[in-house]
């Protein structure tokens, strides 16, 4: 029991830890690898996306299909490291989800003695047409982390 007590506690003085990190830090951007994917967001709410090349105290730079962009510190909202990670956690999650949504949207329309059976085969066949169309969508979410966001306090 205590050592389930004290696992907890560590856990979650990590995840608090985790999730008060400092993302306002401009300095963040030294995590950030040439050749890594990345999404800036800027003041104006437009999304750039490409390639980091590199950044300094002033500015951002990275590589898009029109070349090599370079935006400015005060012009940054935020910005990404776009990673395909958790890939199968999202496939599950979503085939969870898309399971769960299908087996009660089919056995809803499912007439109570239908040509296949009862609700209960209409809920197994809503199931299993839902968890493909979850777990396709899941793989298909990319995983971002957040690495710079202007503080909007």
């Amino acid at each position: 029991m205590r050592k389930g007590l004290f696992l907890i506690c560590v856990l979650g003085l990590s995840c608090v830890a985790w999730a008060r990190s400092n993302r306002t830090s401009w300095a963040n951007l030294s995590v950030l690898q040439a050749g890594q994917k990345i999404q800036i967001v800027d003041m104006n709410s437009k999304e750039h996306s490409g390639v980091f090349v590199r950044f300094s105290d002033t500015a951002i730079s990275f590589q898009e299909a029109a070349g090599e962009q370079t935006i400015q510190k005060q012009d940054v909202r935020s910005v990404k490291l776009m990673k395909n990670q958790h890939r199968l956690r999202n496939t599950l999650i979503g085939g969870a989800v898309g399971a769960g949504a299908g087996a009660g949207i089919v056995a809803g329309a499912w007439e109570n003695h239908g040509f296949l059976g009862g609700k209960g085969v209409g809920a197994e066949v809503g199931a299993a047409i839902g968890f493909l169309g979850g777990a396709v969508v899941g793989a298909l979410l990319p995983s971002h982390e957040m690495i710079y966001r202007v503080n909007s306090h």
